[in-house]
């Protein structure tokens, strides 16, 4: 391996994990997926649940609302979202992912599986299945207002 593409040994394991995110944050390229990451992102929360207020995605987005609308908007134009009125507050917006935004979720989430396998390609399968699961259990217990209806 070229020692100017390794990982210092003294980097702990947030900036390992922050290291690994920015290599797949390169390469998940909307020519890659079918659509940009942040819509995947998106998309996933939507999949999640079965409508989501429109401030509650933004916060779960973490971005503001101005940027909350415009990515809305985009995944309004493919048909891959619907807002809807909240019937409890007209002023507000849910949020629903529609059949063609599960399908383009899923499409996106293969190519995702694809690249995934490519990042971590020095790992072995059941390496990868172990780094899985112990990502998802230190999420189990995590801040559950990070997720969008929290």
């Amino acid at each position: 391996m070229n020692p100017a593409t390794q990982t210092p040994q003294t980097t702990g394991t947030m900036g390992l994990l922050s290291q690994l995110n920015r290599v797949v944050y390169r390469r998940a390229t909307e020519e890659v997926l079918g659509i940009k990451l942040k819509q995947l992102i998106t998309l996933e929360i939507l999949a999640r649940n079965e409508g989501c207020l429109q401030q509650e995605l933004g916060a779960s987005l973490m971005v503001d609302p101005n940027n909350c609308v415009l990515l809305l908007n985009e995944l309004d134009q493919h048909g891959f979202v619907e807002r809807r009125r909240d019937p409890e507050d007209r002023r507000r917006h849910i949020v629903v992912i529609t059949p063609a935004g599960m399908k383009a979720l899923r499409k996106a989430e293969e190519k995702l599986e694809a690249l995934e396998g490519e990042v971590l390609a020095n790992l072995e399968p059941a390496e990868r299945e172990q780094l899985r699961d112990l990502l998802a259990r230190a999420m189990d217990g995590q801040d559950p207002n990070f997720v969008c209806g929290g």
